[in-house]
């Protein structure tokens, strides 16, 4: 399996931008944080959150091909459950969910957007955030207007209420507000 510096290795030469690696990076977290409550195997999950966007800069522009090619990439190197899991993170290529790996991928990677973007407006960063502001949040459709609320919502299949899938995302984030780029001085 591959190790997270060789995972490191592949997204910088990819041509991910400073924003997506930060994406990667917080999805990253979350998944090792479910992972963790979940009983699942850490390593994997955080891997596969990672990863998940790998494909990203050469499929920007081809939706329905995003996330095959990097299952494609990553045979091999990730289980075929993560494989999965990557693949079925965009409903774009025809890849549905079925697995608690693929619903904690989605929900989990989604709800970076919602915890950064609400991040950026507060005037402490990540420092005392809250679920139920984030709850909030979520009923302003203009408020990270791009950011899936029906796929956060997907977290009830992991058996987890919105509010605990909110708590432990803003806790998995936290320790690295700085890494992306969400303190405030």
């Amino acid at each position: 399996m591959i190790t997270r510096e060789e995972a490191m290795d592949c997204l910088r030469q990819s041509g991910m931008d400073q924003a997506l690696l930060r994406h990667s990076l917080a999805a990253e977290a979350i998944l090792g944080a479910l992972a963790q409550k979940l009983g699942e195997d850490v390593n994997v999950w955080s891997l596969t959150g990672l990863l998940h966007d790998l494909d990203y800069p050469q499929t920007h522009d081809a939706p329905d091909r995003h996330g095959l090619i990097s299952a494609e990439k990553l045979a091999g190197k990730l289980p075929e459950e993560a494989l999965q899991a990557i693949r079925a993170h965009n409903e774009m290529n025809g890849c549905q969910p079925a697995s608690r790996f693929d619903y904690a991928l989605r929900c989990g990677e989604t709800v970076t957007g919602l915890v950064m973007a609400a991040a950026l407006v507060r005037p402490t960063g990540m420092e005392g955030m809250q679920a139920s502001s984030l709850k909030k949040k979520m009923k302003d459709k203009a408020f990270a207007a791009s950011v899936s609320r029906a796929n956060i919502k997907e977290c009830a299949e992991l058996g987890l209420e919105l509010g605990d899938f909110l708590t432990l995302s803003i806790a998995a984030m936290t320790p690295l507000a700085d890494k992306l780029g969400l303190t405030r001085a």
